[in-house]
């Protein structure tokens, strides 16, 4: 093993560094002190190696802003602005010390990003690699997924679909020349979180990290109505018709990725002239109409 836990330490410590108000203790003592007054929202996500990354695929950089996108998300769901975030890491004792600096930074561009700080963590020695990693957020209102209302639009805020592309590219083991495969592989690593799209005047929210199709389902289903999508409105989107193009190229269906492709860290709302990309409106009633797929999306289950 080429490094030591102090050696770890003192590189999260100068990436991690920080003098932003709301913290009182950072990195270095036992816990971290924090300020605070709303409500708090609290979320945790693990990934682990071969399961939720591929080093071969995913550079640590990227692996970093993916969980931490992910935590960030589920917080953002909430109607909740992120403001901590806390890492647990394993090694394996074999990386090199500068690799896990650039996890380091991963985590904290993307951190950068949602206007949250790292402020601990800890690191401990396994046979793969695994992250979990703690977020807390804050808000006054908590915006639920159970709080649809008929007659809201649906929004989402950005087009679904990306990460389920890239995936399909690496799998296939196919080679496409073109910014829009680029940027398929680049969403599957490291999904992006549009952080420009505020859903706070949202009724409901949901992070749709499992597909589109089965967390709208859920929302209808909490709400006791029914979620119709418009497709004309999603294939009049200048994303569609990127994503469209790239699925004609490699003979696969785009409808497949938007509806049933997971790990895209996109939002699903419903409300009143919200911002984001307008996909249909609440009705009353049960379930999901105004879309179909040639097979049904599958939950993501560790266990099955």
């Amino acid at each position: 093993m080429g490094f030591s836990e102090a050696d770890v330490i003192s590189v999260l410590q100068k990436v991690f560094a920080t003098n932003d108000p709301r913290v009182k203790v950072g990195i270095g003592d036992d816990a971290a002190v924090i300020r605070g007054t709303d409500q708090q929202v609290i979320t945790t996500d693990m990934a682990v190696q071969g399961v939720h990354f591929n080093l071969e695929w995913s550079s640590a950089f990227d692996i970093g802003r993916k969980i931490t996108a992910a935590n960030v998300a589920d917080v953002l769901a909430m109607g909740a602005r992120c403001e901590y975030l806390v890492a647990a890491v394993s090694l394996t004792g074999n990386e090199e010390l500068t690799w896990i600096e650039n996890l380091a930074r991963g985590m904290k561009s993307e951190a950068d990003k949602a206007g949250a700080v790292i402020v601990g963590g800890d690191i401990a020695r396994s046979s793969i690699i695994t992250i979990a990693m703690t977020a807390l957020g804050s808000t006054s209102n908590p915006i639920l997924r159970n709080t649809a209302q008929v007659e809201d639009s649906i929004y989402v805020s950005s087009l679904p679909g990306w990460s389920a592309a890239g995936l399909e590219l690496l799998t296939r083991e196919i080679s496409v020349n073109s910014a829009v495969a680029d940027k398929a592989l680049s969403e599957f690593s490291a999904p992006s979180l549009d952080y420009t799209v505020d859903f706070h005047s949202a009724h409901s929210i949901s992070d749709i990290s499992d597909s589109l199709l089965i967390q709208a389902q859920q929302m209808a289903d909490a709400s006791g109505v029914s979620f119709e999508f418009n497709a004309s409105l999603i294939e009049t989107t200048a994303e569609f018709k990127e994503m469209n193009e790239l699925a004609a190229q490699i003979n696969s269906d785009v409808w497949q990725w938007i509806l049933g492709g997971g790990e895209d860290h996109v939002l699903l709302a419903t409300g009143v002239n919200l911002p984001g990309i307008k996909i249909g409106k609440v009705i009353a009633g049960k379930g999901i109409s105004g879309v179909d797929m040639k097979k049904a999306p599958v939950s993501w289950s560790h266990f099955k």
